[in-house]
């Protein structure tokens, strides 16, 4: 047994992939012909089709509305009102022969008017045979509408002449009263001729086929009728005693709403034709057109054929040209084969040696790029060490001259003050200026005590603060920035108010039961951080505004700033709490006003977030834990 397969048996089978390759290929390109062709010529004939129907239904269309123009002047002669007002022998007479005279005229089939009870009082025809003077008319759907005041139309076989025509009717006035209705006859038959390899259909608003270039299809339905349509046709004789039976017309394919591939007649060897369908406005007339599919699957035949029998023939012209080139090919690598064998034995003597002092050369070479790779990574090292120092070190001096810069205005603000008080005597508010001015002297020494927070931040959580106290104090230190400014301050308590509502502060209070865990210094500098940055917002504002707004549940106090501001731009707000970010120019701001406010707010186990509002304006709430009355209380006495 051989243990490989023998070189001829390899050849065999990556023939045979080929082949079988090359086959699928032939068929998919077939496929692909059939197709592409059948859908062009399906679009050709739905193209040809639609033409055809628009021409047919604007032709069909046109007549309708002339002859509707038609039944319109009958209904205003004076002679036709006369005769349905007063029918005598002489009114009659002379109504007949004005009918008769317009009816030759016009080329219409019959005019005729109609008394209120439905008696046909004077016709064209009055002379024939088949005249339709005394005929009751009462039932037939045109007469009724227009005893209604509307334009009838109705198609169906006469009562009298038992012929097929379109029916037209339009109601008669005299004196604004309907006495009647004229009607006119049309006989569609010419329409719309015969062409068997093309057939048109016309369907009334049931279905039924009472106009066809196939006789044999007059008078079917193209769909199943209700019982209640079929007795409506009975009921008004609209076919007469024609039996309505359905069209064997089934939808193989549909193509969009208005087109169709059916089959008409037997199931297996019926023609399939492309049903084009066209709606008539009024009256509620559907035309079909069928085109023959056909020679459009001849064409798709014979392409898909051609292209197989080309397909064919490169196959066999590209195998005689492979098995040509290979032979070539097989001769030129013989050849070439011998000439390398010399060659490669020197080669591949200089190749190794060459090898050898490359390695050699790399080595060296890799040896002095890890030495040097070591150098420059220490020295980068102690770099960035160095910079990480001096980074800290601004960041801490620019935090401490950030926050010193509103007790420092706030200090010139009181001192210009004080000074105008002593001039003018008043040494009771400038007592009062001097304390104020002790007490930010005392609270500059607080922020520069705490340079450990900003480096550590090791601030314990228990400590608490009142919240209203704190929002007076950062409202004092603000106080001349606040001029001109509308200022209001609410509290909105949960617990309190079951409406939910919120009431104007009273800041002269305590309120003791709003008590956060924040360090009460600490509080202060995000207040003022906050509200400066409210100010900063109405600086260009014609009536600026801001609320503070303090909410009040069982485990949380939020302090809410808003103002009426231009907002916080889309592209701001996601690193609006970065240091050192600032949207103002060059020397208004450090950009850590709300970086500090952001770190004070994690520091007390609370949040700091900010949003637009949804009237105009930003706001910014800092959420923090409450602390109970009682602990604070207790807290305060220890103190």
């Amino acid at each position: 047994m051989a243990l490989y397969p023998r070189p001829e048996s390899a050849a065999v089978k990556r023939r045979a992939v080929v082949v079988f390759a090359l086959a699928a290929v032939l068929i998919a390109a077939c496929v692909v012909t059939w197709r592409i062709t059948w859908l062009r010529g399906v679009d050709d004939i739905q193209q040809q089709a639609a033409v055809r129907a628009d021409r047919t239904a604007n032709a069909l269309s046109s007549t309708l509305d002339r002859y509707e123009s038609l039944s319109y002047l009958l209904a205003s002669h004076p002679l036709v009102q006369e005769a349905l007002e007063h029918p005598t022998a002489d009114a009659i007479a002379r109504a007949n022969r004005y009918l008769e005279d317009a009816n030759r005229h016009a080329h219409a089939t019959v005019t005729y008017i109609v008394r209120a009870d439905g008696l046909c009082l004077a016709a064209s025809n009055w002379n024939l045979a088949d005249t339709f003077v005394g005929s009751n008319y009462l039932f037939r759907p045109y007469f009724i509408d227009a005893m209604k005041g509307q334009v009838g139309r109705f198609f169906g076989i006469g009562t009298v002449s038992h012929e097929p025509g379109y029916f037209i009717s339009q109601p008669v006035y005299r004196d604004g009263r309907i006495i009647g209705a004229a009607v006119v006859k049309l006989n569609l038959e010419w329409f719309p001729g015969s062409d068997a390899g093309e057939p048109l259909l016309v369907a009334d608003n049931h279905g039924v086929i009472f106009l066809s270039s196939v006789p044999a299809w007059k008078y079917r339905a193209v769909a199943p009728l209700p019982a209640s349509v079929t007795a409506a046709i009975e009921r008004t004789r609209q076919y007469a005693q024609q039996t309505i039976a359905e069209l064997p017309m089934a939808t193989v394919r549909t193509i969009d709403a208005n087109a169709q591939i059916v089959r008409v007649g037997d199931a297996r060897f019926g023609p399939h034709f492309l049903a084009t369908r066209r709606w008539l406005g009024s009256p509620a007339w559907q035309l079909i057109t069928l085109s023959a599919i056909d020679p459009v699957r001849a064409d798709a035949r014979n392409a898909a054929a051609a292209v197989g029998f080309g397909f064919a023939s490169i196959c066999l012209l590209a195998f005689y040209w492979r098995t040509r080139r290979a032979r070539l090919a097989e001769m030129i690598r013989g050849r070439a084969m011998l000439q390398a064998a010399y060659a490669e034995l020197n080669e591949r003597v200089a190749e190794r040696t060459a090898d050898l002092s490359a390695a050699n050369a790399r080595l060296q070479t890799e040896v002095g790029e890890r030495t040097r790779a070591e150098r420059e990574l220490r020295a980068a090292h102690d770099e960035l060490v160095q910079t990480s120092k001096l980074a800290a070190l601004g960041q801490m001096a620019a935090g401490i001259t950030h926050e010193l810069n509103q007790p420092l205005a706030a200090l010139r603000a009181f001192s210009d003050n004080t000074r105008v008080l002593l001039e003018r005597g008043e040494q009771g508010a400038a007592r009062e200026n001097l304390e104020a001015i002790a007490a930010l002297t005392e609270r500059m020494g607080k922020i520069t005590n705490q340079l450990k927070l900003f480096v550590g931040r090791a601030q314990p959580r228990t400590a608490r603060a009142p919240v209203v106290r704190a929002v007076c104090n950062s409202l004092n230190v603000l106080q001349k920035r606040l001029q001109g400014v509308a200022l209001e301050v609410t509290l909105h308590d949960s617990e309190a108010m079951s409406g939910g509502g919120s009431e104007p502060l009273d800041l002269a209070a305590e309120h003791p039961e709003l008590v956060a865990y924040c360090d009460e210094l600490r509080l202060e500098q995000a207040l003022i951080n906050l509200i400066g940055n409210a100010l900063d917002a109405v600086s260009g504002v014609d009536a600026p505004r801001i609320g503070i707004e303090i909410g009040a549940s069982f485990a949380s106090l939020s302090l809410t700033v808003r103002d009426n501001g231009p907002g916080i731009p889309a592209d701001v707000l996601p690193r609006l709490f970065e240091p050192f970010f600032t949207t103002k120019g060059m020397g208004e701001g450090l950009g850590l006003g709300l970086a500090i406010a952001s770190s004070i707010a994690r520091d007390c186990g609370g949040t700091l977030s900010a949003r637009n509002m949804p009237e105009g304006g930003a706001a910014f709430v800092l959420m923090l834990r409450r602390a109970l009355a009682s602990n604070a209380q207790s807290d305060a006495s220890a103190r």
